[in-house]
């Protein structure tokens, strides 16, 4: 379905000559729940769009919080090429070992000089090289360093002959995110956010050529509150009393966005929206 501001503006649709990558970006992966969404869905997912390279968040992959390596080779079994992460991603000591260790998974690029791991990556797709830049916001958010500087830095430093660039940004604010959009259009090929777990119906491609959407949404449970147990976040709120929140709901989803990106000029030329239900008999 296209959204329209008016019947001649489309939003998520830009026609340009030249040949298409087609990128899948999934959020936030939740525990086990969402890590049998990608098992069991996403082969058949990156099969009906014909996706050149995967790219989703890992840093809720293990029991909620952060990642294993154990977590990780799952993740990369079920198709996904490429992790980004945001604040969890140092709740699990084996998780940080991995920052170093493994050149397929990002951590904030905004985190202090000497912490563990990379901010991006640039890699080769059928060809074609692509940059992918994981940042993470300060808005109700640990105050690390600053993204829009950050972000600033590292394209600087890209070589010139990278087209495709992809950023996520990790962050709580819409008002932060949605920020780095419009300071990024035109410069990079994609701008999204993830961490909140729930999908923003904002897609389109802004006016510079760059695709957006607020928030990637989840890998997890769909009757869920972002992917916790009802009844205990409900008495969270009711009684104001902290309580242990659980992993809950039994409708494994899997949120993004897919992207159309022209390899010659970098530019967004289609996004759609992924809201898709996993059956194990997919």
């Amino acid at each position: 379905m296209l959204n329209k501001l008016d019947s001649d503006v489309s939003l998520n649709w830009a026609r340009e000559d030249g040949k298409c990558m087609k990128v899948l970006l999934i959020g936030d992966i939740l525990s086990k729940i969402g890590r049998n969404a990608l098992k069991y869905g996403l082969p058949n997912l990156k099969k009906f769009y014909n996706v050149d390279l995967c790219i989703a968040n890992i840093e809720n992959a293990s029991g909620m919080f952060g990642i294993t390596k154990k977590v990780k080779d799952m993740i990369s079994d079920a198709g996904v090429d490429i992790m980004t992460s945001g604040n969890h991603i140092w709740d699990k000591a084996d998780g940080v070992k991995l920052l170093d260790s493994d050149e397929d998974i990002l951590r904030p690029a905004n985190y202090p000089k000497g912490a563990p791991g990379r901010g991006h990556l640039t890699t080769d797709v059928n060809g074609i090289s692509v940059a992918v830049i994981n940042l993470q916001g300060r808005v109700f958010m640990p105050p690390i360093d600053c993204p829009f500087q950050s972000v600033d830095n590292i394209l600087r430093k890209l070589n010139n002959h990278i087209k495709i660039i992809i950023v996520d940004i990790h962050a709580e604010a819409t008002s932060e995110k949605l920020a780095m959009a419009f300071y990024l259009d035109g410069r990079v090929s994609v701008v999204v956010g993830t961490h909140t777990h729930v999908p923003t119906g904002d897609e389109r491609i802004l006016e510079g050529g760059t695709a957006y959407q607020t928030d990637l949404g989840m890998a997890g449970p769909f009757d869920s509150v972002i992917g916790m147990k009802k009844k205990e976040t409900i008495n969270r709120f009711l009684l104001g009393i902290k309580q242990k929140f659980k992993v809950g709901g039994e409708i494994p989803v899997i949120e993004g966005l897919f992207v159309d990106i022209n390899d010659k000029t970098g530019k967004a030329q289609r996004v759609e929206r992924i809201l898709k239900r996993v059956d194990r008999t997919d």
